[in-house]
């Protein structure tokens, strides 16, 4: 079966904007490569005279897909070029809209003023100019995350594509959100709304001290012996020497503050204990997604299994449970809840 094709009919962007009223539609590139600046004029002129400005860019499959590499992570031909003449040009608000399967570097237009929001639509289906329209006029309220780190164009050159390794090594940074700390255009899991929620986490600080068997051994692990951070004289165990049953439970309050119903995807990551050499910075444990209304407050439950939420991959690929403080991290709330973990025989 194919996953791909042609739909019997389809909602092109434009026939979504021209429900909600008058548009004058230009060209602005010959076609995705972009590769002829002469049709750009023709769409800065009809910027100038525009009540708002609705922008279309991005790639397709004669840039990207499968057995196609990218050359690099920024806009195809003259699609920069145009974006910026037009917001020198138009008189009104601008949206940009990014249809594309991946990443695109656009920290231009992200840090400019002049555009007013940013929406990456993905490669839609047969009615995703409908859908694209009404997002924009506000007749849905997304509620998105971004599945992938938005990298900027100059994470290219800092690591051969021949490197497989996730982990930072040999002077080059790491992968995917787990390992990178550099700047990036847009973070895993960013995503806006046209309203504002507020979390409250109504579970206790805890506390797991784990009872093992005499023949199960303690593991060593590498700690950076710095910031005071000291090594646990029982550093970790290796999950499969024993039957991990202990769990824990988070009660999240999700309060939408706004004026707008909307849904939320609530995130919820684990951080490891500081100074464990190579492990990863956070890694996403559970994701739920909750509608609330406007004014309204919905309770989200999660059970996690200490091993599986807690574990971390060592060098020799065995999965261990370290000791200490590990962190439970909402979203991107700068708090946390601490979660310690101690092993007795």
């Amino acid at each position: 079966m194919k996953y791909t094709g042609v739909p019997c009919q389809y909602s092109s962007p434009l026939d979504g904007f021209s429900a909600y009223g008058k548009v004058t539609y230009e060209m602005g590139c010959n076609n995705v490569t972009c590769d002829n600046k002469t049709f750009i004029m023709p769409a800065v002129e009809a910027s100038k005279n525009a009540d708002a400005t609705i922008l279309l860019v991005g790639l397709d499959k004669t840039v990207e897909g499968e057995g196609l590499d990218r050359n690099d992570l920024l806009l195809p031909g003259y699609q920069t070029e145009l974006i910026l003449q037009v917001i020198v040009a138009s008189k009104g608000p601008i949206i940009l809209v990014i249809m594309s399967g991946s990443a695109v570097d656009i920290s231009f237009s992200k840090t400019d003023d002049r555009v007013k929001a940013i929406l990456w639509a993905g490669y839609p289906g047969e009615e995703g100019g409908r859908a694209i329209a009404d997002v924009v006029y506000g007749k849905y309220n997304p509620g998105g995350r971004l599945p992938l780190t938005w990298h900027q164009n100059d994470y290219l050159s800092m690591l051969p594509m021949t490197s497989m390794s996730l982990r930072p090594v040999n002077n080059y940074p790491g992968r995917t959100y787990k390992f990178f700390n550099g700047s990036v255009v847009y973070p895993f899991g960013h995503g806006l709304s046209y309203t504002k929620f507020n979390y409250t986490l109504r579970s206790s600080n805890m506390s797991f001290n784990i009872k093992l068997g005499e023949d199960i051994p303690y593991r060593d692990m590498e700690y950076y012996m710095a910031n005071n951070t000291e090594k646990p004289p029982c550093p970790a165990i290796l999950i499969a020497d024993f039957s991990c049953k202990d769990h824990f439970e988070l009660d999240i309050e999700v309060k939408n503050i706004g004026a707008k119903h909307g849904n939320e995807v609530v995130l919820v990551y684990s951080k490891p204990p500081t100074g464990i050499v190579g492990t990863h910075a956070k890694q996403v444990i559970g994701f739920k997604r909750v509608f609330v209304p406007a004014g309204g407050s919905q309770n989200v439950k999660f059970e996690f299994n200490v091993c599986k939420s807690l574990g971390i991959v060592g060098y020799n690929a065995y999965k261990l449970l370290p000791s200490g403080e590990h962190k439970i991290i909402i979203g991107d709330s700068p708090t946390s809840l601490p979660i310690d973990i101690s092993f007795q025989k």
